[in-house]
């Protein structure tokens, strides 16, 4: 079923965000944290949750809606939320390559940057999961959700299935040490 794929790729994004935590930590203490793994995480989020992860929960939420209004209103505007999760991403991504580019950015301020993306990824999967996913398996009917699989995209996930692309082999690297 599409929520159980949904949920199993959010504990997939916690494992990259907690990589991404453990890497700013490297930076708060005055290290140098491996950029190589940031860039694969953040090219991740600019990959396959905004390609496929969001869509695929877009076309739940649009049902739901058609479905159940009442119900959708209390899960919020899905939509702005994931707008709001990739601004902050893009907001990752200038500071770190301001950090590399010696722009002269604060490290207080790459560290906010960074832990405010983390932070709102965190409680917007929370969301998903506690209030968005199960009112959507208690009011959708099984012809709904033919219709969702019917439009939804198979894309595997370029970092966490057996198809991996090649661009993620150091995010594969670091799970494996």
């Amino acid at each position: 079923m599409i929520i159980e794929r949904l949920s199993q790729e959010h504990l997939n994004i916690e494992k990259l965000l907690a990589i991404l935590e453990r890497e700013l930590e490297v930076f708060d203490r005055g290290d140098r944290p491996d950029y190589e793994v940031i860039h694969a995480v953040i090219s991740y989020f600019e990959v396959y949750p905004e390609v496929y992860h969001h869509p695929q929960e877009d076309l739940v939420f649009a049902k739901l809606r058609a479905r159940d209004p009442a119900a959708a209103a209390k899960v919020g505007d899905l939509a702005r939320e994931h707008q709001k999760g990739a601004q902050l991403l893009r907001r990752v991504a200038q500071a770190v390559d301001s950090v590399l580019a010696e722009r002269g950015i604060l490290p207080e301020d790459v560290d906010l940057i960074v832990r405010d993306f983390i932070a709102y990824e965190r409680r917007h999967m929370r969301m998903e999961d506690r209030d968005f996913f199960p009112v959507a398996v208690k009011v959708l009917e099984p012809q709904d959700w033919t219709e969702i699989a019917s439009a939804a995209t198979s894309q595997n996930d370029p970092l966490f299935s057996d198809v991996a692309e090649e661009r993620f082999d150091t995010l594969r690297t670091y799970f494996a040490a």
